[in-house]
């Protein structure tokens, strides 16, 4: 999960790319960077840290350029080091810097070839680098001094014959413009859009709609999967299919938690989805536990809110804010450590006891991966008076790790994995546990756009849409993954995912 975008415009472009990257920083506050293009020269700046703070006024005035692209990361794999922030760049041939969201599943194998066969060093651990090196070598093969939109339209094509994953990623090839692609199965987000000015139309291609809203850009379309847009230096707009066989199957977590829900994400509105998933959830609340005595609705700050909004309403019960957050502290989720998590929960949220005591609490959160924080925010509304505590999740159980971008941990990490419902519901010390059915959550974003027929499901059904996922890449991925590797004691319930979106 992180965030991407482009511009090609009539005047600099650094001001606009810095505040893309600020709404776009929910997808990533490990590091972030961006590069621009001034008469064929690149200034980039790049390092550790959320975007206010990598980038100072002396940075900025350096950035010179119409162009350019940007990246806010965090490291779904790697390590969290400014050796891995990008974006990144080759100079063989043209001069080309990418920009990632997403994960290769096959990374290891092309890493091989690219050195074997293809005589090209990959310096870092990250999969972007290895994306952005496929690219360069497709393109250099032409031996072209000049190439054109089609050259880079087959380029991609290339990159979709030999990479496997989830990718959107945002290329700018020096002295021709910017590109934006998707992989074939359209797991991770990207969209493009133009706004007019008096010296002619500007173009910006971005991981979510929301960077396009707040600095005019008006919405075209999403880029559709398998598809790659091209905006030459000129202004000029191209768009072609490089996929032989695209199918899109958004990643369904996206419009679950990760995305903002001022976004539109293939036609379908994040914040009407999440109010749908309240709704679902309060119907099977009705259908499984009519006789229940909640006398309040309280959500998990942020993302919870809207869900849990709906689902109040579709009950008729009373919905209340009964945690406030302190804004000033680090997403849990990516911390290093279990312990280290653990003590940040309360640090972070802390309950208005009055929307507590002698009261039956139905907390929503939009959902549940390790599971401290569920345990950890039960515990304090009990503190709080709370006479008994009822926890729902908008999404289903997660149960299987993700392998498409998203930094779900070890399949043994997570909380739900082989254990049912009663047994989450005693781990996290609940008087009762009700998760969303798959079902009813993919119905709650299908709605929005009835032409979408599959989504990935991955975390929560184990079926991977790429089907390229075995026992031992996961094996592999859990032993890259595992706390172990981060230095601290595994555990079978975790923290889940951190509650820190802009």
């Amino acid at each position: 999960m992180c965030g991407v975008i482009g511009m090609v415009a009539k005047s600099p472009v650094n001001q606009a790319l810095y505040d893309g990257l600020t709404v776009l920083q929910h997808r990533g506050q490990d590091a972030a960077g961006i590069m621009t293009y001034e008469n064929g020269r690149l200034h980039l700046r790049k390092d550790n840290g959320l975007v206010r703070d990598v980038f100072s006024a002396q940075d900025m005035l350096q950035l010179q350029g119409n162009v350019g692209i940007g990246h806010c990361r965090y490291p779904t794999a790697g390590c969290s080091s400014s050796a891995e922030a990008q974006p990144f760049y080759v100079n063989s041939p043209y001069g080309i810097s990418l920009a990632h969201n997403g994960n290769l599943t096959n990374a290891e194998a092309i890493k091989r070839d690219l050195f074997l066969e293809d005589l090209r060093h990959i310096n870092t651990s990250s999969d972007s680098e290895i994306l952005l090196n496929v690219f360069a070598h497709k393109l250099g093969e032409l031996g072209k001094l000049r190439i054109n939109e089609s050259d880079i339209f087959g380029a991609v094509a290339g990159i979709h014959e030999r990479c496997h994953g989830g990718y959107a990623a945002i290329a700018m090839i020096n002295g021709y413009g910017i590109l934006g692609f998707r992989d074939p199965n359209g797991i991770r987000p990207l969209c493009f859009g133009s706004r007019e000015t008096d010296a002619g139309t500007e173009y910006m291609i971005a991981s979510e709609s929301v960077a396009l809203d707040v600095l005019g850009f008006s919405l075209i379309r999403d880029v559709a999967p398998g598809e790659a847009v091209f905006i030459d230096l000129d202004g000029n707009l191209h768009a072609r299919q490089c996929a032989a066989a695209p199918r899109l199957s958004p990643c369904i977590f996206e419009y679950v938690y990760l995305a903002r829900p001022d976004s539109m994400l293939d036609d379908v509105s994040v914040y009407k989805s999440r109010l749908r998933m309240g709704r679902m959830l309060a119907r099977k609340i009705q259908r499984e536990w009519a006789s229940h005595d909640i006398d309040v609705v309280i959500p998990i700050p942020d993302t919870s809110r809207t869900a849990a909004l709906d689902l109040a309403n579709e009950l008729n019960l009373t919905y209340r804010e009964g945690f406030i957050k302190n804004r000033y502290i680090g997403r849990t989720f990516i911390m290093p450590g279990q312990a280290v998590r653990k003590k940040s929960v309360r640090q972070k949220l802390n309950p208005i006891e009055l929307e507590f005591r002698g009261k039956n609490v139905l907390l929503l959160d939009d959902s549940i991966v390790r599971g401290t924080t569920s345990e950890q925010i039960i515990e304090m509304a009990r503190d709080a008076g709370a006479n008994k505590v009822y926890f729902a999740s908008a999404a289903p159980p997660v149960r299987f790790p993700n392998v498409y971008g998203i930094d779900m941990p070890a399949a043994q990490e997570l909380l739900a994995y082989r254990r049912s419902v009663e047994d989450i519901r005693q781990t996290i010390g609940a008087d009762y546990m009700i998760y969303q059915d798959l079902d009813d959550l993919m119905e709650a974003v299908r709605e929005g756009n009835d032409t979408i027929t599959s989504f990935d499901c991955s975390c929560f059904d184990g079926e991977y849409v790429t089907g390229d996922i075995s026992a031992d890449y996961l094996l592999a991925l859990e032993e890259a993954r595992g706390d172990a590797v981060r230095g601290a004691p595994l555990s079978a319930a975790g923290n889940d995912l951190g509650r820190m979106h802009s």
